[in-house]
């Protein structure tokens, strides 16, 4: 998983700045006629291209309304998602290995999911330089960093240090739903962390509390069966080493406000916490949290589960 990748180089590789990237308006911005000639590239079917040219010109139905445009890739369209990968491969992935790679003093990487993406320097004066190119090199494919969301923080083993002798916290940085931070392991030695980010924290307990709304009037058999899957669905992606604090704010919550909108079923349908606890949980237990996957604690591949 690219999120434990991430986790593991930092903490065992010499990684010493971290550049946080947003783009602005991603889809909306891709050039076609450069995504045409990308695709060129790659299919020599021209049947199929023009098939691809007429997709991205088809337009999308969003609330009843037929939308075109003649810029970017539509996010409703099936097909987008492959085509905004292509596209950053081209202008990102590939420049950065054909290109970046060989003019920079120390170890770069690139961690990328769709335009999502994390780029890790061993050195500050080769971030410093990447940051001053990457804005350039995305200007001539339509693209922009959102200047706000970008950052380029110092992060890593000697970032934790300097927070030991300063007494103040590190940078962090969010990646595919986690806060990356710097703490440390049982036995005192450096190790990146990662917990929910709270944006998405709040988003899914929105969502449980809707759930439990419009769902308090059915039968708690099926009540229940909805809130499981929505828990274990949780764990399966947010199940990580050291994120047990956030998946257990997360079981409280849908505890909480199933018993509070289970007591909103009527008038007289109050149910206690003792009533909740003794009888609705016992008979319709709640799964708790649970860690899915580790984290290598060494180059020898141990996992902590």
């Amino acid at each position: 998983m690219m999120g434990q990748a991430i986790q593991t180089d930092i903490t065992f590789r010499d990684v010493s700045y971290v550049l946080d990237a947003d783009i602005c308006d991603y889809f909306g911005s891709i050039v076609r006629d450069e995504l045409k000639n990308m695709l060129a590239k790659r299919i020599t079917d021209k049947n199929l291209l023009r098939l691809i040219g007429k997709w991205l010109h088809v337009g999308v139905i969003e609330e009843g309304r037929l939308l075109l445009s003649d810029e970017g890739v539509y996010q409703g369209s099936v097909i987008s998602p492959v085509l905004a990968n292509i596209y950053l491969h081209e202008v990102l992935d590939l420049w950065i290995k054909d290109v970046v790679k060989s003019k920079l003093r120390g170890e770069i990487k690139l961690y990328r999911f769709a335009d999502d993406f994390v780029v890790t320097f061993e050195y500050q004066e080769d971030a410093k330089r990447f940051m001053q190119a990457l804005p350039k090199r995305f200007e001539k494919f339509g693209l922009k960093l959102h200047p706000e969301k970008t950052q380029l923080i110092e992060f890593g083993r000697n970032a934790w240090g300097k927070s030991l002798r300063s007494g103040k916290s590190a940078a962090t940085f969010n990646f595919l739903g986690f806060t990356h931070y710097c703490s440390a392991n049982l036995h005192g030695k450096f190790l990146v962390k990662v917990k929910t980010m709270a944006k998405r924290l709040r988003r899914a307990i929105k969502r449980v509390a809707v759930k439990c709304k419009n769902n308090r009037h059915k039968p708690l058999e099926e009540q229940f069966q909805q809130l499981r899957m929505s828990l274990l669905g949780h764990y399966a992606y947010y199940g990580r080493c050291n994120n047990d604090f956030a998946l257990g704010q997360f079981y409280r919550q849908v505890e909480m406000l199933w018993q509070k909108w289970l007591s909103r079923r009527g008038r007289n349908s109050y149910v206690t916490w003792k009533t909740f606890n003794t009888k609705i949980l016992v008979k319709y237990p709640l799964p708790k949290p649970r860690i899915y996957r580790g984290l290598k604690t060494s180059r020898s591949q141990l996992w902590l589960i």
